[in-house]
């Protein structure tokens, strides 16, 4: 016959693991999760891109689905890194992003998967976390897009 005690413990076992869960949930970095990317060129929805959080801090973003793409299933044919000929639904187009504080991240790069660019990259949220302002920059030339939460 088991003790209170023992009974308890048990419990305990079951329950950490969870416990864990989810105070890495909680810990997420703000900018976690999915973005709908707007092209600022046309003003129009383009992607959406899910960013996450590896466990040594680093924000990575990876196209999660493509909207109205000008073709099926497109692949990242101008890429000319480990991504060339690879799908672009799926593609890790941010990597390398460091949190700055205060809801700014720079550090990183962002691939344009159309041009097969590759921009040392900076981002921020604003208005509450409700938007991302994400750059890309080739020496002075700067391009930028504002994302929408998802």
């Amino acid at each position: 016959m088991r003790s209170t005690g023992s009974k308890k413990l048990s419990v305990i076992a079951l329950l950490l693991p969870a416990l864990f869960a989810a105070g890495s949930a909680l810990a997420a970095d703000p900018v976690v999760g999915r973005w709908k990317t707007i092209d600022g060129d046309t003003g129009k929805p383009k992607s959406i891109v899910e960013i996450t959080q590896a466990p040594n801090g680093t924000i990575t973003g990876r196209i999660v689905e493509l909207l109205n793409p000008s073709k099926p299933n497109p692949v990242c044919d101008k890429c000319k890194d480990d991504r060339k000929n690879q799908p672009i639904t799926g593609m890790e187009i941010i990597r390398g992003m460091k949190a700055e504080g205060g809801g700014q991240y720079s550090g990183g790069t962002i691939l344009k998967p159309d041009e097969g660019k590759v921009y040392k990259s900076k981002m921020e949220l604003v208005e509450g976390g409700k938007k991302l302002e994400v750059s890309g920059c080739v020496a002075f030339i700067c391009k930028s897009q504002t994302w929408l939460r998802q």
